[in-house]
Order: C-alpha cells, then sequence, then structure tokens
C-alpha cells in the first residue's frame, strides 16, 4: 500500500515494504529522494536514492535510536531557527534577535517568568536554545539554564531593553 501526503510544497511518500516495514520518502527540488526505512523489528535507516532510478539506494545509514532522535532534533532546531530569524524580513521594525544568558544573570536558575519581559518590554521569547537543542515557545515555567540563547522577537527597543534585563536584573 503506498500513499502521498503534501506539505507546504513538500513531497512525501510513503511506501509498505513487505516483509521489512514501511520506507517515507521525501522527494527534493533536485529530483533526490531521501528515505527514512523503518524496520518491523524497530531499527531505521536513512538512505538517499539514485536520481535515475527511485528503487536503487546509493547509499544507507543504519541509525540507532539516540542516533534519530538527535538528527531530527538538528534538522528541526536549524528550520526552527531559520524560520525565526526570517521574521526580521517579513516584517518592517520587527526583529529577531538571540541573547546569550549571562553567566552571571540574576535570572539564572530561575523560571523564565521571573523575567516578566513581555510586560516589561513589549517582547516576545519564543524559543530558548539549549546546547542543540531548541525549546518552541517556552513556558513562564521554563527555567532558564547556564548557557541557554534566548530567542526573541520585537521592535529595536524593546530587544536592547531585554538584553539589559536578562544582565543586570530591572531597572
Amino acid at each position: 500500500m503506498s500513499g502521498s501526503l503534501c506539505l507546504v510544497s513538500v513531497r512525501i511518500e510513503k511506501v509498505d515494504l513487505p516483509g521489512i516495514g514501511t520506507r517515507h520518502d521525501l522527494l527534493t527540488d533536485g529530483g533526490r529522494r531521501v528515505s527514512v526505512v523503518s524496520h518491523r523489528d524497530g531499527e531505521r535507516d536513512l538512505a538517499l536514492f539514485d536520481v535515475d532510478d527511485p528503487d536503487a539506494s546509493s547509499e544507507s545509514v543504519a541509525l540507532t535510536d539516540d542516533e534519530a532522535a538527535a538528527l531530527a532534533d538538528l534538522l528541526g532546531s536549524s528550520v526552527t531557527m531559520s524560520r525565526l530569524t526570517s521574521l526580521a524580513g517579513d516584517a518592517e521594525g520587527l526583529f529577531t534577535e538571540q541573547l546569550a544568558l549571562p553567566t552571571d544573570s540574576p535570572y539564572l536558575n530561575r523560571p523564565l517568568g521571573d523575567t516578566k519581559a513581555r510586560t516589561r518590554t513589549r517582547v516576545s521569547i519564543v524559543a530558548l536554545v539549549r546546547g542543540d537543542k531548541v525549546i518552541p515557545s517556552p513556558t513562564p515555567a521554563e527555567v532558564l539554564r547556564p548557557g541557554d540563547v534566548i530567542v526573541a522577537v520585537g521592535i529595536r527597543e524593546g530587544l536592547d531593553l531585554l538584553a539589559r534585563i536578562v544582565a543586570n536584573g530591572p531597572d
């Protein structure tokens, strides 16, 4: 049984592989087929297929659960960050900024809500980047950790004020 799904302008096909499992194919604009083969035993492979023969795999990489999760996080994080940073080009006067939480911030190891960022600055904190993980739409209860990067959207003055607040506390 095969199926096809179109998300935005991305084409994904599902192919049942009798006795093996399921293959999901992403068809790129360049004509390449990138596939994830999910085996019945829980294993999975990432495969690239020849442009001329969509049934002939040119490369295959077996992935453990942790490797698959890490790859998904990397791909998801980079796409999320790209989409967030592109907001600035879509609306005049609106900026997206990444603010590294200072190591001596008064908000370190405290909930994000303690900053009262939206009330004080009219800036929206749209994500936290923690290592290679993106936390989209963090709640006020999310605790700020060493090394966090705050992704915020707002006007220039609000972003500058937010940087001062996370560095020094409220005025």
